[in-house]
């Protein structure tokens, strides 16, 4: 069933630049069997967790986090880049290969104690989503997990995320 989930995503060599090979999951998400089947897949791991909030990361992590949120029963947390949200925000910058960026979480999105699953489409080096990860802990919820449609293992972004866990659907 795995293996049919990483036949659907397809590989586009040299993008965003040259020598990386990109991990395309718009071609998973368009095919409504993988894409119920992904869902369903990462879903079922949080049943009976009493998960309140699922938080995806712009931009393909609002797609997962939307689905997993709906899967669950639980509300759904934007994580964007800065000036897209409207209301009072927390901010979290964090490194990239060159320079800096930064990401932005409403004040009021999370309530000390809720119970968290962040969510993304990859696990690359892992800045982004320890930038999340933080902004997440400095307003006091539980991070259940952080959850993702694919790792990519020999980066070891799973590292940034210590202590927390981290679940991976599919590893490249």
């Amino acid at each position: 069933m795995v293996d049919q989930l990483k036949q659907a995503i397809r590989d586009v060599p040299d993008f965003p630049k040259k020598g990386i090979l990109f991990k395309d999951i718009t071609t998973l998400c368009k095919d409504a069997s993988s894409f119920q089947r992904m869902v369903d897949l990462m879903g079922h791991r949080y049943v009976g967790k009493r998960i309140d909030l699922v938080v995806g990361i712009e931009a393909r992590g609002f797609v997962v986090g939307a689905a997993l949120a709906y899967k669950l029963g639980a509300g759904v947390v934007l994580v964007r880049k800065p000036g897209k949200l409207p209301h009072k925000t927390h901010k979290a910058s964090y490194s990239l290969e060159y320079g800096t960026d930064s990401l932005e979480i409403h004040q009021d999105a999370i309530e000390p104690g809720q119970n968290v699953v962040i969510a993304d489409d990859l696990l690359a080096t892992g800045g982004t989503a320890a930038a999340v990860a933080g902004l997440v802990n400095s307003m006091g919820a539980n991070i259940v997990e952080c959850s993702f449609i694919v790792e990519l293992n020999e980066l070891k972004g799973r590292e940034k995320l210590a202590p927390h866990p981290v679940y991976s659907l599919l590893s490249y």
